[in-house]
């Protein structure tokens, strides 16, 4: 009988195995994720920056309008006798939140149309902290892009009607409420703006809601009877967000608070609709 010895050299060298790094996903690192993604866009530059223009032209606009008027010996409008330095530097606010709404579309919609929104979803499985982390980030941007264009525009339509009935300052009480509810207004239409194009997941289509919800329906809405206007139209979400940063409230309008809570509530839906989509609906 043969036998046959196998004889293994020690000194070869075994296979080197190499592992591949276990990341966790983290909030942490899905906020960090879409924020790299928000600021690559040449889009988000351009748009932040019109919504900041808008803001602070439209408002020295206003104000420098108003001047004239008064000077100019003829009777004010009936929309300008009431007129503030307040109200005229806001007079800009209609023109930004549609910047910063599309921009929040944008931001949502823009990824299920190239495709990329499968690489992300890919990368977070769990689907609703990318949603989270979208609005998250946008709306802190938006805030903080509104907050510097109404600080800016203030000082200086308060300059200009400065001698004026119009004229007011820092310190007259309600201002600064007022100037951080518009800033706090704008990042929630931003906010609102990623929720609809998470739940629409079309530029055009949610582009067309949200124009909508912000600037056609309130014109509908005057067209029905006195009596359903005053029971509808507060709680409209561009009415619902005016109360928020207006000085003066009459009979009809809600007080900031409320208007911050119905506000807070329409954002609240927008969010929620997104969410079930994106969980219930592959991308």
């Amino acid at each position: 009988m043969t036998t046959t010895l196998t004889v293994t050299d020690s000194s070869a060298p075994s296979p080197v195995q190499t592992t591949r790094p276990q990341y966790k996903v983290t909030g942490r690192r899905v906020l960090r994720s879409e924020w790299a993604k928000l600021w690559s866009l040449r889009s988000t530059w351009i748009t932040l920056g019109l919504g900041l223009l808008f803001l602070v032209a439209f408002g020295v606009i206003a104000a420098a309008h108003y001047k004239s008027e008064l000077n100019s010996g003829r009777p004010l409008r009936p929309d300008d006798a009431g007129a503030t330095a307040l109200s005229l530097s806001l007079f800009g606010t209609n023109f930004a939140q549609l910047a910063l709404g599309v921009l929040g579309v944008l931001v949502t919609a823009g990824e299920y149309s190239t495709g990329m929104i499968r690489s992300t979803l890919a990368a977070v499985p769990r689907r609703l902290p990318v949603l989270w982390s979208k609005s998250a980030v946008f709306g802190l941007v938006a805030l903080g892009v509104s907050l510097i264009g109404v600080v800016v525009v203030f000082p200086i339509a308060s300059g200009i009607v400065s001698g004026t009935p119009a004229a007011l300052t820092f310190s007259h009480s309600g201002v600064v409420r007022s100037l951080l509810g518009a800033g706090l207004y704008l990042g929630l239409v931003g906010v609102i703006g990623t929720a609809l194009g998470a739940l629409l997941r079309s530029v055009a289509g949610g582009i067309s809601v949200l124009v909508a919800s912000l600037m056609l329906v309130p014109g509908l809405i005057s067209l029905l009877p006195s009596s359903w206007q005053d029971n509808i139209s507060p709680y409209l979400p561009s009415n619902a967000g005016e109360s928020m940063f207006a000085l003066t409230h009459d009979s009809t309008a809600l007080s900031p608070t409320a208007g911050l809570v119905v506000f807070l509530g329409w954002t609240a839906l927008a969010l929620a609709g997104a969410a079930y989509r994106l969980v219930r609906t592959d991308a």
